[in-house]
């Protein structure tokens, strides 16, 4: 990991797996994240998912690229092409992880690029798909 990376700064991998398991036991427990889980059970379901975005999100803030070791790329809009995403999804899944990183009580400037990170890319991955 690179010295001062968002990872880094987060508080490291263990800080990252106990954000992304907050943020999938709201995907599993708050009404938001309703059809988000709907949408994980068509693929691999949420333990799949759960250690599949720890992965990723590892490389993406700056540390480890388990993700691009285990699959060879970093393409996020491949890994959703297939799923159909509407902006109400990109809005639950935001709010949601907005939540876990309360919880978590991160805060800073690091989270803050975090969080324009995140909401760029979930309306990117907007695609409104037929179900």
């Amino acid at each position: 990991m690179s010295a001062g990376s968002v990872l880094e700064q987060l508080g490291g991998e263990q800080a990252l797996r106990e954000l992304v398991t907050r943020f999938y036991d709201l995907i599993e427990t708050d009404p938001r994240g309703a059809n988000i889980l709907r949408l994980h059970f068509r693929g691999h379901g949420l333990n799949h998912v759960r250690q599949e975005q720890f992965d990723f999100l590892s490389g993406f803030l700056g540390g480890r690229r388990y993700y691009l070791e285990n699959h060879g790329n970093m393409d996020w809009r491949l890994m959703h092409a297939h799923v159909p995403i509407r902006e109400k999804d990109a809005e639950d899944w935001l709010e949601l992880m907005d939540q876990a990183i309360v919880d978590g009580g991160h805060s800073g400037p690091h989270v803050e690029t975090m969080r324009a990170a995140f909401r760029r890319i979930a309306y990117l991955l907007v695609n409104e798909l037929p179900e």
